[in-house]
Parts: C-alpha cells; structure tokens; sequence
C-alpha cells in the first residue's frame, strides 16, 4: 500500500487498468479495501475490487488471484480503517503502513507470492509514529532477520535501475557531511560482495562488470583533494579484481555515467546517494525501479516518493510501478529457475 495519503492508491489503480496494454505481471494488493474504492471514485476510474482472504495453502491464494485479476483488482485488507484523505498525511496511518509491509514480506517467505513490490512511503510520517528505521531498505532487512531465523544478518543494498543503467549506493540516507567517516573498507567490501552475489542469483550475471566511483572530485586527483580514494576504495577494488572480480576504479564520478562507460558496466557502485541517483534519475525518472539486494526474497518498489500534492488528482505517472512489477516478476523467474537448476545438479 504504502503511504496511504500519497500517490500508491493512485498508481496501483492505474497499474491494474493498464495490465493488458502494458503486461502488467499478475498482482494483489495489501490495502484497505474501502480507502481504494474512495480512490478509485475520486479518480474517476471504474474499479471492480474483490476482497481476498489468506487461506491455507499458499497455493489456493495465488490461484485466486490469478483467476481474479482479469476482471478484478485483488484486495487483501488491513486490520485497520483509513479514511481517504489525498495529500493529508496523517501519523495514525503509519501501523496500517507498516502492518502491509510485514503482511508482504511474510507473504513471501511462506510462498503465497514471489515476490514483494512496496508504494512509496512518507519517512517523517513513521518517524511521527515511533517507526526507528532510515527507510523500507533497513527495516526490511530485519524482518528478513527475523523471518528468516538461523540465516547470517542481511545486509540489505539498495540499487536503481533503469533500461541500461544500474547504480548502487554505499552510504544511502545520511548528511554528507557524515560520508567520509561513514565510508569504510567493510562497508564497501560488504556492498561488493552483495552487489556480485545477487546479480549472479538474480539477474543471471556470471561475472558482473562493476565501476566503482571514486569519493572525491575527479577520484581525488592522485591524493590532491582527499585520500580516501587512494587509501580506501583502491585497495578494496585491487582486492576483488585480485580474487576474479570484473571491476574497476575508483573513477572520477562525472565519467561514469555517459552511454559508452555505462555499455562497459553491469553496475556503477557510488560512494554516497546523490552520486548514485542524480543521473538515474535524469536519465530514467519515470522508468526507474528502486531495488534492494541481500534480501531472502524479491524487493522492489518505484524510484519516486509520495507526491502528496498531486495525490488523488490523477496526474500521477504508474510507470515506475509498472516497471517495478514487472522487474519483480522477471527477478523471480531467475532465481527460481536458477535455484531449480542447483537442486537439480545436487
């Protein structure tokens, strides 16, 4: 669902009335029912709903769904009640917020779906309501922890990507004032080695062609405006490449990202966010699927916040959430095709 006061409602509706021209891979919907009957009136839009339970086994949902979409959009309903209020964000919507989350992820993890695509979400709303996390990237990963018991801490990576372009973020959502200190070796080894293992099991790349960026202008210009790039992300890059790793860098950030570098990379990693996302989101914006890595199933979600102020108007774009649909259900397709093949070699 997401932000329930933002543009989720609305581009979930225009997803579902676009699945025949833009193959819209078959979905449901954790929401209140009622709340997206409201929207769909506000929007003008004609929006047969069917109100789906989680029976037992996971197997019966997911035909239910598969028989409903068609001519129905599959609802499964929220303990709670929200009234429809576009562009008012409200802090006693956040349990129902998170409540769709958890529900999704544990959705997943017993095999009523493959995959779990999250609407935008309004940070200050949750944090109003006690919610402790950076973003969905980090609580995420716990619910991964905690649904996934006896399995190593998820470190959980976020990725955009978009037609030929994929950018990875080390440091994500903090002052960048706080960059340089929060750039360690560690760190960066463990988005590496990440970033290698889910485009392997999930994108099906043997041998990923990774750019990593450096921190400073120009790579720091041979020690000349800062070190890190010399001290930090050199050694780490000549390790992986030591070990069989496809990577280069660091490279001067303002390089990367021009059609002929971007043809020789599976993936740009950035040093910090802006890096990562500035040009993904001027090449792509409505194209662009926020993906996170590390995780024990499929997380997607568009690359766009809630809009609140076109909320309920019906200017919102789906196309971002189409895409993250349908990389959602391709990501699947790989990794269980792959972990058939392993089962099968064993």
């Amino acid at each position: 669902m997401g932000e329930p006061a933002g543009i989720g409602p609305d581009i979930t509706l225009a997803a579902w009335h676009a699945r025949d021209a833009e193959a819209v891979p078959l979905f449901y919907l954790l929401a209140d029912p009622d709340l997206i009957r409201a929207r769909a009136q506000r929007l003008g839009l004609t929006t047969p709903i069917i109100v789906l339970d989680h029976p037992t086994p996971p197997e019966r949902f997911a035909a239910q769904v598969a028989d409903t979409f068609a001519t129905a959009l599959p609802v499964v309903p929220l303990a709670g009640h929200m009234r429809d209020a576009p562009g008012q964000p409200n802090p006693a919507t956040a349990a129902a917020v998170l409540e769709a989350i958890r529900r999704g992820v544990d959705d997943v993890r017993r095999g009523a779906a493959s995959a779990l695509v999250t609407n935008p979400i309004a940070k200050d709303v949750l944090y109003a309501a006690g919610f402790a996390h950076p973003g969905h990237t980090e609580f995420l990963a716990e619910l991964a922890d905690d649904g996934w018991p006896g399995t190593a801490p998820h470190i959980a990576v976020m990725m955009l990507a978009a037609d030929d372009l994929r950018v990875v973020p080390v440091t994500i959502h903090i002052p960048l004032k706080n960059v340089a200190q929060a750039l360690t070796a560690p760190l960066l080894r463990a988005t590496l080695r990440t970033v290698i293992a889910a485009l392997r099991s999930d994108y099906g790349i043997a041998t990923p062609r990774i750019i990593c960026t450096g921190l400073n202008p120009h790579a720091g210009e041979n020690g000349e405006i800062g070190r890190e790039d010399i001290d930090l992300i050199a050694p780490v890059v000549q390790e992986f490449a030591q070990a069989g790793a496809h990577i280069s860098g660091p490279v001067s950030a303002d390089t990367c990202f021009h059609a002929e570098a971007r043809a020789n990379a599976d993936v740009i990693v950035a040093m910090y966010h802006d890096q990562a996302l500035i040009p993904i989101k001027t090449l792509a914006f409505d194209r662009g699927v926020n993906v996170t890595l590390g995780l024990p199933f499929i997380r997607t979600s568009p690359d766009h916040g809630t809009a609140f102020a076109i909320a309920g108007t019906g200017k919102a774009n789906p196309h971002s959430l189409i895409e993250a649909l349908k990389h959602a259900a391709a990501r699947a397709e790989i990794r269980r095709d792959r972990t058939a093949a392993l089962e099968n070699a064993v």
